[in-house]
């Protein structure tokens, strides 16, 4: 099933393994920083999908939904002692024309090891000759390209790219590790949202977003020693994160706003959106398929989010 291509159906699945991107975007929204943001795989997922769609004998195929799977994320970070906060590390850039010194804008990269699975869209069956096809244009186009705002400068050598077909998706689980999952965790934002709501009725869905980043620390009975409790306790690996924008605005027909990135398409101003995440490793989960993240745009509620099936 594809929130996309209703009218085509999914006929298998790529598998990109240990792919290695060097200076990712880390800072996935303005309150929160680490991972990239899922937009910077599905629309990567998107960008790649276009560029397949071009090649003649692969102009019938189109990709959507991404399965990410992470074995390491390294941010490019630094503190002179423990007691010190962390700020990024910042790059110079080459002075401009004139001769004078670029200004630095700040940023946040990280190095990233990550696999990802993208769905398989088309009208009929693909032959083997296709898959082929599809396979080796897809790792020469997906190492020319960005991902999440980096460089892909690695994949697996000694099987890059892999077709899996629809019915044995599952039984590549083991493909995946040593790797963690990204799934949505939005059933637990609501879970500590009622419990926050038991000693404050007023509590919201952002209080709980906000509980999930604080430790308690409780003396004991005898004030001899401390215990440290978190809302996560119990609940697996939960991280907040953007899944997607709110619209603020009006629609703006397309050259119509200002300093517009692209003045082809409709603009509209947008907030983030926030839910919470959870990093699972492959075999807790039962069925991969609910693991792929998909762009779903909702124009009676103004959103632009990406979501799992489930």
């Amino acid at each position: 099933m594809s929130f996309i291509y209703d009218d085509l159906e999914c006929v298998g699945y790529l598998l990109f393994k240990n792919i290695k991107i060097l200076n990712a975007n880390t800072i996935s929204s303005p309150l929160t920083y680490g991972f990239p943001a899922i937009t910077g795989f599905t629309g990567a997922t998107h960008a790649l999908s276009r560029k397949i769609a071009q090649i003649d004998e692969l102009n019938h195929i189109r990709l959507d939904g991404v399965l990410i799977a992470c074995l390491d994320c390294t941010v490019r970070a630094y503190r002179e002692n423990a007691y010190k906060e962390f700020s990024f590390v910042q790059s110079r850039n080459p002075i401009l024309k004139t001769g004078k010194t670029a200004p630095i804008i700040e940023e946040g990269k990280c190095h990233l090891t990550v696999s990802l699975m993208m769905g398989v869209y088309t009208d009929g069956f693909l032959s083997e000759e296709e898959k082929d096809s599809l396979k080796n244009n897809a790792l020469t186009l997906l190492q020319q390209q960005r991902l999440a705002g980096g460089s892909v400068i690695e994949i697996d050598k000694f099987n890059p790219v892999q077709f899996i077909e629809a019915e044995e998706l599952n039984n590549f689980t083991k493909q995946l590790l040593p790797a963690f999952v990204l799934m949505d965790a939005h059933r637990h934002l609501i879970e500590i949202t009622e419990q926050l709501k038991q000693t404050n009725p007023n509590a919201t869905a952002l209080d709980a977003l906000i509980e999930t980043a604080v430790l308690h620390h409780h003396p004991d009975d005898i004030g001899q020693k401390w215990q440290t409790t978190s809302v996560k306790q119990g609940r697996g690996w939960l991280v907040p994160m953007p899944v997607g924008y709110q619209g603020i605005s009006p629609v703006f027909e397309a050259g119509q706003m200002a300093s517009s990135r692209n003045l082809e398409y409709q603009s509209q101003y947008v907030e983030s959106i926030y839910s919470l995440g959870e990093w699972c490793f492959p075999h807790r989960i039962d069925d991969l398929e609910q693991a792929f993240w998909y762009q779903v745009y909702k124009p009676e509620q103004n959103l632009y989010v990406v979501a799992q099936k489930s």
